[in-house]
C-alpha cells in the first residue's frame, strides 16, 4: 500500500504521517487489496479537515471529516473509510455461490 500525506496550510510533522499510517492499518487489515491511499489535511481558521482518497481494486473510495482537533478528524476519517472499505468488499463478494451448492445436493 503506497501512502500519500499532504497537507493545505498545514505542515505534517513526522508524528501527524505516523498516526495517520498507524490509523490506515485498520482499513488495511479488513481489506487487503488496497493499492494507495491519498490524504489531505488542511486547516481553514478552526476547522481542521482531513480527507482521503483510497483505491481498491475496481472502485475509488473517497471520505472527509471536519473536527477542531487534527487528530480526532484523522480517527473519525478512518472510521468513515473502514465502513465504506467493509461495503465495497461485502459488494465483491458472491452471494450466490451456496445457492449453487445448495442445488447440486439435491
Amino acid at each position: 500500500m503506497q501512502l500519500n500525506v499532504i497537507g493545505h496550510h498545514v505542515e505534517i510533522t513526522e508524528s501527524m504521517r505516523a498516526y495517520v499510517e498507524k490509523r490506515l492499518d485498520r482499513v488495511k487489515r479488513h481489506f487487503d487489496h488496497v493499492i494507495d491511499v491519498q490524504v489531505l489535511m488542511s486547516v481553514d481558521k478552526l476547522q481542521h479537515k482531513a480527507e482521503a482518497t483510497v483505491h481498491v481494486r475496481g472502485n475509488n473510495i473517497h471520505a472527509e471529516a471536519v473536527d477542531t482537533d487534527m487528530y480526532a478528524s484523522i480517527d473519525a476519517l478512518v472510521d468513515k473509510l473502514d465502513r465504506s472499505v467493509l461495503k465495497h468488499k461485502e459488494k465483491q463478494r458472491d452471494h450466490h455461490a451456496t445457492e449453487g451448492r445448495l442445488a447440486a445436493r439435491q
